[in-house]
């Protein structure tokens, strides 16, 4: 199953609530939360209480993504917060087995995000451990970013190293995806989908159904 995870960066801040309904009634699944500190990244973006002031008006799964040095210290409030799914990265990790291990005991799902330039083979010794891999497909810290053409290669290497070790693991792309690009990274093996512009830019609802619709079109030509 294919799953769209509307960015929140992209959404009208002076209108949460009403953007997130209405990608939540267009069939998105989860809602992804981009948690920046300023320092693994240049820019600040929100935290807790935004975060638990949204729990209450949506169902949607909250994808949240760490782009914070040493998350580990903030697992358990996230989790407080409404958190259903924790990415960290591996590059702001210092002991990352660890951080994963603090993810799982909240009951969180727990995920790994990988810059560009970092190879999948650095998650080797913990890809049994997580839930989700995130390839990022633009250097993180900025919406609205191009598309990073390389990153649709390390998609296709994570997704034959987690077919060869029989593995479950859902693999999320987030950067510069938009409908004319996505056939290309669904091909290549991811199944969650984060899109901020491209889904919040217009009507988000029509905008949702448009991604939905060619996730559709390729399970079918897949299977």
């Amino acid at each position: 199953m294919t799953i769209l995870a509307p960015s929140l960066l992209g959404a009208d801040f002076r209108n949460l609530e009403r953007d997130i309904k209405t990608v939540e009634e267009a069939g998105a699944g989860y809602l992804h939360l981009d948690v920046m500190d300023g320092a693994f990244v240049p820019s600040i973006s929100f935290g807790m209480p935004v975060i638990a002031s949204l729990r209450g008006c949506t169902n949607l799964l909250f994808d949240v993504h760490m782009m914070v040095e040493e998350p580990v210290r903030y697992v358990k409030d996230l989790r407080d917060a409404g958190a259903d799914l924790i990415c960290v990265h591996a590059e702001a990790c210092r002991h990352l087995d660890s951080a994963i291990a603090q993810i799982r005991q909240t009951g969180a799902k727990a995920a790994v995000a990988l810059n560009p330039a970092t190879p999948v083979s650095a998650i080797d010794l913990v890809l049994p451990q997580v839930d989700m891999v995130l390839i990022m497909s633009v250097n993180p810290g900025f919406g609205g970013q191009k598309f990073i053409p390389y990153t649709v290669e390390k998609v296709r290497t994570l997704r034959n190293r987690v077919r060869s070790l029989g593995l479950s693991t859902d693999i999320q792309v987030d950067g510069g995806i938009t409908p004319d690009n996505v056939e290309e990274v669904l091909d290549a093996g991811a199944n969650v989908i984060v899109a901020g512009s491209s889904v919040f830019r217009g009507d988000a609802g029509a905008n949702v159904k448009k991604f939905l619709e060619i996730f559709e079109r390729a399970g079918k030509q897949d299977s």
